[in-house]
This record gives C-alpha cells, structure tokens and sequence, in this order.
C-alpha cells in the first residue's frame, strides 16, 4: 500500500557545533521540505558551540514553533548530541541533518518512502550511489570510507555501499529501542552495527553531496578514523558471521595455544609425565583463553548466569582436555616427539575449543527480527 499521501511528522535531529554560518540556511532548507503531508519536529542540539550558534538557534525558535532547542553544558561530540535529539524526538519517524551544507534535506523526502510504504525501518542516504550532484574532494577520505564500509559489511553482514553517511532516517519506536554510547564520530558504525544485529529492513538510496574542505569547517579527522575502526570491532565482534569469529578466535586461540604448549615442554622436560603436563598446561591455557574471549570475542554472562557460565566453560574444557591428553598419548606412543605430539593435538582441539565456546558457553541471545 502506497502512504505517500497520508500525513506524517518526521523529527529532524540537528547536532550543531560552531556552524553560526550555516545553521540559519540549513534550517531553512529543512523546513522548507515540509507540505500538506509532512510536518516537521525540527531539533537543534547545540553541542556547547563557542560562536552564536547557539543564539541562532534560539532565534529560528522563537520564529518557528516546529523547532525546539538544546543545549549541552560542555562540548561531548556529534553522538552526544544524537542522544539528545533522539530522546526528545516527537515525531513517526527521526533523521538526521548535519548543520553544515554538505546534504540537501531535499533528499529526506525521497529517504522517506520506502519507510512511509512500510517498506524498510531505516534508510540510508548514499553518497556513492548515483544520484544528484557531488563535490569532488578528497581522495584519500573516499578510500578511508570505502575501507570502513568494506570492514563493516565484513562484520555486519550487510552490503551497505556507504557506512558512514550522514544522512540516516529511522522508524522512532525503531530508535527508541536502540542505546547509543559513542559521543563522536564512532556513532555511525555503531548504530549501522546495531540495526544489522536488530535484523531490521534495511534500504539505502543515492543523495546529493556538497562536501566542504577542512577550511570550511570540515571536523572529522584522523584520530575519529581510528574511532571507527574501534567502534566495527567493539559493536559487532560478538554478532559477527561466524567466519570472521573464527578468525579472531584463531588468534586467541593462537595466544593461548603458544603458552599451552610452552608449558607443557617446561613441565615435561622437568620430569613430569604427560598425565600431570599435559593436564596442566592445557587447563592453564584454558584460563588464559576464558579471559580472552570474554575481553575480546564474546560477551560475558551473554546468556547464563556466572556460576552456570562458569560450570558449562568447565565442563567444555574437560571434555576437551580429555581429547587431548587422548590424541597427544597416542601420538607420544607413536614415538613422535613430544613438541609435535602436542601441536597436532593443540591443532585437532582448537576447533573443538571454538564451537564449546561459541554455543555452548557464551551462546548469544538472539535480538532480531526486529517487530513492532
């Protein structure tokens, strides 16, 4: 069913930090979007901007009553700002609208379609889909969105052509059930992760860019790069397709495997026997493993309780060091020495190790299909 027509409010959150020759333009080129069937919500956060900002917003307030203003006491960053704005917002759906130039709201209406047919729960606006035109600019800042989205997907199991969009529409109830915890830049890949683990309908369609230089304002940089590349590990790692958990497992697992077999070789050549060496290097290698998964990989607690998350990693690590000791004393009797004895064991259990983890110890709950 086509709901083109049918009367809607759409939210349009601001982040506004020392944009005092912008802000006035954008906002009226947000609220000139509206018509008989959109109505506006217009929400300028000011994240503590040291020009008039703040004034200016104060100003377009009182001149229109659609548009509401806040204010942060200190400066906390553009995904502070969305938090603000998020909270607050009225209307059935929310997007976001930078303060600066570089996209047309225009384009919000089109963004708005697929959701006002119900066709999709978020919207993305790309800018390196065909569609209108596009400031050319940096090189090397394409290359490094073009690598952050490529690493996204990896980790996000979406086919997103531009992760780091500025424009990015949501159903309200959508984003209402959605925490965000980044105040900069590291907003965009942790939202784009959260609404892949909620298994939301999402669409993404060509806009408009009229990017600006550094000498124009541009603000994001290096150091929030860096941020993104955090934010993709930290937001997904633990929903990640399994074949990128397995990687990052096999490097775990390789941590914990070089002191598995360290161990042994120090407590055999002192004169222990494989039942005793074996054992103990194992399990301690196990403990080292534990705490790495659980600060790396998977979430502590991410569905049992810590005894029973205890007890279930335990009995894994038995059933496994059993294993083990089985395939190293056949190997040793085999009258193959004892460093490779215990490397093919160590590379036999290692998936073994992996899978116990994966869904028998830290099994994820499942967070999606998303419904309303």
């Amino acid at each position: 069913m086509n709901d083109t027509k049918k009367s809607i409010t759409l939210s349009v959150v601001i982040p506004c930090f020392n944009e005092e020759r912008t802000l006035k333009i954008c906002v009226g080129r947000v609220l000139a979007i509206a018509d008989e069937s959109l109505s506006l919500d217009v929400l300028i956060v000011d994240d503590c901007s040291k020009d008039q900002s703040l004034i200016i917003a104060k100003e377009l307030s009182s001149k229109h009553p659609e548009i509401r203003v806040f204010h942060h006491g200190k400066n906390e960053g553009k995904g502070a700002a969305l938090r603000t704005g998020f909270e607050q917002a009225k209307g059935d759906f929310v997007a976001v609208q930078d303060a600066d130039l570089e996209y047309d709201p225009l384009d919000l209406k089109r963004l708005l379609i697929p959701l006002r047919n119900n066709e999709a729960d978020v919207v993305l606006g790309s800018r390196f889909l065909s569609y209108g035109a596009h400031r050319v600019l940096y090189y090397w800042h394409y290359l490094g969105n073009k690598f952050l989205t490529f690493l996204s997907n990896m980790f996000t199991d979406l086919n997103l052509t531009d992760m780091e969009t500025g424009y990015k529409v949501f159903r309200k109830e959508v984003l209402h059930k959605i925490k965000i915890k980044e105040n900069r830049f590291g907003f965009e890949p942790e939202i784009v992760a959260k609404i892949a683990q909620m298994r939301l309908r999402v669409y993404e369609m060509g806009i408009s860019y009229y990017g600006r230089t550094y000498e124009e304002g541009k603000k994001i940089g290096a150091k929030d790069g860096f941020r993104a590349l955090y934010s993709i590990f930290h937001y997904n790692v633990h929903k990640a397709p399994l074949p990128i958990q397995l990687i990052i497992y096999m490097l775990i697992g390789t941590a914990a495997a070089l002191f598995n077999l360290l161990a042994f070789l120090i407590l055999y050549s002192l004169g222990l026997k494989v039942v005793i060496s074996a054992p103990i290097a194992f399990i301690s290698a196990a403990i080292i493993n534990y705490f790495l998964c659980i600060a790396v990989l998977f979430r502590h607690k991410a569905k049992w309780k810590s005894s029973t998350e205890v007890i279930i990693y335990i009995a894994v690590v038995l059933a496994v060091a059993v294993l083990d000791l089985m395939i190293t004393k056949s190997l040793l009797n085999m009258n193959i020495a004892p460093a490779a004895a215990k490397a093919v064991a160590t590379a036999i259990t290692f998936i073994l190790n992996f899978i116990g983890r994966r869904f028998f110890v830290f099994p994820e709950l499942s967070s999606g299909p998303w419904k309303p």
